[in-house]
């Protein structure tokens, strides 16, 4: 998300969340002696149901074979959420945990086989065997009302459901009661928070939002004249594209409503699907309504073919659907969000910023819908400045994607709709530009909003694609200084890109911080490019670069 006070990207739903997840099985393991068998898997996926289920059962068997790495004890449940496989055979399986019965938030790990099934590692931030009663001393009604009581600047406040008892594992152990609340922000935004209250004493441990916004043939307002796939329906076109999973695009009439619809369980409108008599959507300006409808479905279609043709991602959420877009919401809303199916998309105050549906925004909204469905990384502390990050990363590498010469890359996040300078929110060769962002790690960056934490991460990938130093990128001055004084030699866009998606993909975990964030990336450049490489190199002397090492 991005607000108008600094930047801020977009994060991951929490766990409870319902995802569609390439890959996904059904296979589970009971850590009965300590790990047992696995069920087969059933739900198709784009490797075959039976290929999905075979890695499931290799990952199921590594870990019951090794169940010291798994920290497995008795009582826990494993479960392959979806898996992937590289082309040398070595596949990488998601596995969530339970602990007697309960989902342990933060004990998700990766394990990685080779073509043989044989261990080669686990992913994860659990950092023990888990050791815990399972009895509340808090109530639920209790946990629900502490929970409503620490939700601050939100309208309209009701918690979604019963309280559920999990165990929180991203820090030291510990029961805890899991609320989910709807509202609306006191700018406008819808808010659904996940509040986790500890069961022995009541204390408010956290939140995490899920509502991930940004402060930020078509004629568009920001991309020129731009193609755009249409579906007919009789006499009129549809503003809907079939070849991309049916992504389409509804005004919402300058209307709020449609939020937290799922969680509270209402009747909600989504807006209304934008139709016209011809086959161009726009004229350019805002004085059409369709214009910025164009915008949004551009996006859409851009940030689509990145995660297509760059990463091989068949869509936002991996199986090939599309999701959807708002435009027109509210009255002078400067934001747009991702709630995890659809963008919703402000007009702006007309004076400071216009409709936020530039290319980069777009982009970044819906990589969080890939970072839940493959890291999950957690929205709070570091893993939620990651998350912030990763959106930030990849919106940024779909601009660059879309070689638009009305919208040319560079690493500054929102400058089109920047009304009064086009710097935008948030720059990435200088995050602490912006008064709030860190460029550096310290001990307590953790403790920021995650919009500002993700700084860090941001430093860390425009010092390895760019290096530090001076340099014009897309007609925009950047500068990048480092936090150690060192001079650091850039690899190329392209390769810190391939090196940041598998690192999310496949060795990240819902609590990666940033110290797990370069153990990630240098596994991951190791992996495609080998140990002591020039682009591993690079990797190890950018985060030493932002004070991680």
């Amino acid at each position: 998300m991005l607000k108008s006070t600094g930047l801020a990207t977009a994060a991951v739903l929490a766990a409870g969340s319902a995802m569609s997840i390439v890959g996904v099985a059904t296979a589970t393991a009971t850590a009965q002696s300590p790990v047992a068998t696995s069920e087969t898997a059933t739900t198709a996926t784009r490797l075959g149901d039976e290929v999905v289920a075979r890695l499931a059962d290799r990952a199921l068997a590594a870990l019951d074979s090794h169940p010291r790495a798994a920290r497995a004890t008795a009582g826990q449940d494993f479960s392959v959420t979806h898996t992937a496989r590289d082309a040398s055979g070595v596949s990488h399986a998601h596995v969530d945990r339970t602990y007697r019965g309960l989902a342990v938030l933060g004990g998700d790990m990766v394990v990685h086989t080779d073509a043989s099934g044989t261990l080669e590692g686990i992913s994860q931030t659990l950092a023990k065997p888990l050791s815990l009663g399972t009895t509340p001393a808090v109530a639920a009604t209790t946990a629900r009302a502490k929970a409503l009581a620490a939700v601050e600047d939100v309208r309209g406040l009701r918690a979604g459901g019963k309280p559920t008892l999990v165990v929180d594992a991203f820090d030291t152990p510990r029961l805890a009661w899991q609320v989910q609340t709807a509202g609306t922000r006191t700018d406008g935004t819808p808010s659904q928070l996940t509040v986790l209250v500890d069961a022995r004493n009541g204390k408010v441990l956290r939140q995490s939002e899920h509502v991930q916004n940004v402060d930020g043939d078509g004629q568009t307002l920001y991309s020129g004249d731009v193609p755009l796939n249409l579906t007919q329906s009789g006499s009129s076109y549809q503003l809907k594209d079939a070849s991309r999973g049916g992504t389409y695009t509804t005004d919402m009439n300058n209307k709020t409503d449609g939020y937290a619809c799922q969680l509270l369980g209402m009747n909600c409108s989504n807006g209304t699907l934008v139709t016209g008599s011809s086959t161009t959507f726009g004229n350019g300006s805002n004085s059409n309504r369709a214009t910025a409808a164009a915008d949004a479905q551009y996006g859409t279609d851009v940030t689509w073919d990145y995660y297509q043709n760059v990463h091989g991602r068949a869509g936002i959420f991996g199986d090939g659907s599309g999701s959807f877009n708002r435009v027109h919401y509210g009255n002078g809303y400067v934001n747009a969000f991702w709630d995890g199916t659809k963008m919703t998309y402000g007009d702006g105050d007309g004076t400071n910023y216009g409709p936020l549906v530039s290319l980069d925004v777009a982009g970044h909204e819906m990589s969080h819908g890939v970072t839940e469905h493959t890291a999950g990384l957690d929205y709070s502390g570091e893993s939620g400045g990651l998350n912030e990050a990763t959106s930030d990363i990849f919106g940024t590498m779909v601009e660059f994607y879309a070689n638009n010469a009305s919208d040319p890359g560079d690493y500054l996040i929102g400058e089109q709709f920047d009304l009064k300078n086009h710097l935008g929110f948030r720059r990435m060769d200088d995050p602490a530009s912006d008064g709030s962002s860190a460029n550096c790690w310290s001990s307590g960056v953790g403790n920021l909003d995650v919009h500002y934490s993700s700084g860090v991460g941001n430093h860390f990938f425009y010092l390895l694609a760019e290096g530090s130093g001076a340099k014009t990128i897309g007609g925009v001055a950047h500068n990048s200084p480092t936090c150690n004084g060192s001079s650091v030699a850039g690899i190329g866009r392209d390769a810190a890109d391939k090196i940041w998606f598998r690192a999310l993909t496949t060795y990240m975990t819902s609590g990666t911080d940033y110290h797990g964030a370069r153990t990630a990336t240098l596994d991951a450049a190791t992996d495609l490019y080998g140990a002591g490489s020039t682009e591993y190199n690079a990797v190890d002397a950018a985060w030493a670069a932002v004070n991680v090492s």
